[in-house]
């Protein structure tokens, strides 16, 4: 796996996006990490170092494998990027056509009520 700088990875990230357009899928995965092994975090954690904890961020098509890390600093910067890169490349996504349950029971009910007050004799004054 290849870790990479911060805009490198999200020029990268769209290179997958756009060799996967017609057909394939691309893979992001973040993560809560330090870079630090669980021993040296230890170290640190009994010498009263603080640990600085930044987000490991994957992302795959199958093929190629690519990951950065983001640090709190980089955060708000990185995240918008990222919205910004996911906006215009997930375009291709079809919106999932759900019946809620209630609303769907609300209208029948509406609907049988309306037929029932149809079919009742009206009073003559």
């Amino acid at each position: 796996m290849v870790r990479l700088q911060t805009d490198p990875f999200l020029s990268e990230l769209t290179n997958m996006f756009e060799r996967t357009t017609e057909h394939g899928s691309v893979w992001v995965t973040l993560k809560h990490s330090s870079d630090k092994s669980k021993v040296q975090r230890n170290k640190m954690k009994t010498a009263g170092e603080n640990i600085e904890f930044k987000c490991l961020i994957r992302a795959t098509d199958g093929k190629k494998n690519i990951s950065t890390m983001v640090g709190a600093k980089d955060h708000q910067r990185f995240q918008a990027s990222y919205a910004i890169l996911l906006k215009a490349r997930l375009t291709a996504l079809k919106k999932r056509e759900r019946k809620d349950k209630r609303k769907a029971a609300d209208s029948d009910k509406k609907i049988e009520n309306s037929k029932k007050k149809s079919a009742a004799p009206k009073a003559s004054a």
